[in-house]
């Protein structure tokens, strides 16, 4: 019976990573925006993503956590994602100049 359950288990663990990647495109998070951003960055029209963090994360408050960010090759914008309090924090930046462009609470 344990085996069986390990079995089971571990089918449902590998049949999680294989939807991953298509869940993660049907929520817009496109692998094609990642080397988007490279290149953009390479040709000199977008600033490095550590360049962005370093002049907005100190613009947050002291009890936002950063957990991340995302590119969107369309806006050429970068979304940082904050946790305030149980809540996420989006904050759309410019990739070419890092000006903030909104914020989502």
């Amino acid at each position: 019976m344990k085996k069986l359950a390990a079995l089971l288990a571990a089918t449902a663990f590998a049949a999680s990573l294989s939807a991953a990647p298509a869940q993660a495109q049907e929520r817009g998070f496109d692998r094609g925006d990642q080397a988007n951003a490279r290149a953009e960055m390479a040709a000199g029209r977008n600033m490095p993503i550590r360049d962005i963090e370093r002049r907005i994360i100190p613009q947050m408050r002291a009890d936002d956590e950063y957990i991340g960010f995302e590119y969107d090759s369309s806006a050429q914008a970068y979304r940082l994602k904050f946790i305030r309090a149980g809540r996420m924090i989006w904050v759309d930046v410019d990739a070419q100049t890092a000006r903030i462009l909104r914020v989502s609470r």
